[in-house]
């Protein structure tokens, strides 16, 4: 059995996954530690969603190991990967449209997630106060009674982060957070992370490089589904193959 570093949040170790013989993701190693930002960045087809939902369960690996805080992550159901601690926002927002901010957040407090917990359920004070603390981390706090269809499209981002903040990840991940959003919703959303990452793990897929630069200390580069380089921001801007495959581009 490989010796596993228990003071790592998530280890990754030649992760493979193969579609009719094409390697979306080949022999991939990757190392989370408490309390990072990483990010990974790459061009269109470089494999970093596929790794984002292999994590997640939403597809199954070929090959390798995905372990989370001592678990397994590759014998789990998506529902018990979530259960276990690791949260997941997609690209696209997610959010109950014709719900207000309140009870989309509400609907998201882990206390309802069995059927005993959800036939128990109250918002009582201690449902309201986290709710109420969530949104201010969101900056949503003046919006609470706003039915969720007329955010615009960074605050509609904002809530489903925080719907998946209340159900407190050990690790977040997040698919192009700031796709769509304007400059000042970019900068926000910079200062949300750092934020976030005070209390958890968050692993960010994205094409800014201004927002990267903004919120990580150490980024992933993927090329055809490998580990093309690794370091802080200076150091793989600098990378000749990095420059040639991707930002070059």
């Amino acid at each position: 059995m490989n010796y596993i570093n228990p003071n790592l949040v998530l280890t990754v170790e030649d992760l493979t996954v193969s579609f009719d013989g094409f390697k979306a993701v080949d022999g991939l190693n990757l190392y989370i530690a408490p309390n990072e930002c990483r990010v990974i960045i790459g061009p269109n087809g470089a494999g970093k969603t596929t790794v984002l939902d292999l994590i997640c369960g939403r597809t199954k690996a070929t090959g390798g190991r995905i372990d989370f805080k001592g678990q397994n992550l590759r014998k789990l159901r998506e529902d018990q990967i979530v259960h276990a601690g690791v949260g997941r926002k997609f690209q696209t927002p997610s959010v109950y449209e014709d719900l207000t901010v309140f009870e989309n957040l509400e609907i998201s407090y882990p206390r309802g997630h069995s059927v005993f917990g959800a036939l128990a359920f109250r918002r009582d004070a201690q449902v309201r106060a986290r709710i109420e603390e969530i949104a201010e981390t969101i900056f949503l706090s003046d919006l609470l009674s706003v039915k969720a269809a007329f955010l615009s499209h960074g605050q509609k981002q904002w809530l489903e982060i925080g719907m998946l903040l209340i159900q407190d990840p050990v690790l977040l991940m997040l698919d192009e957070p700031v796709a769509g959003m304007s400059v000042a919703e970019r900068v926000k959303t910079a200062e949300l992370l750092r934020r976030i990452v005070a209390d958890r793990s968050v692993l960010v897929i994205e094409h800014d490089m201004k927002f990267v630069e903004d919120i990580s200390t150490r980024v992933t580069v993927l090329h055809q589904g490998k580990l093309l380089a690794e370091g802080s921001m200076a150091k793989v801007q600098a990378d000749p193959n990095v420059i040639e495959v991707y930002l070059g581009h």
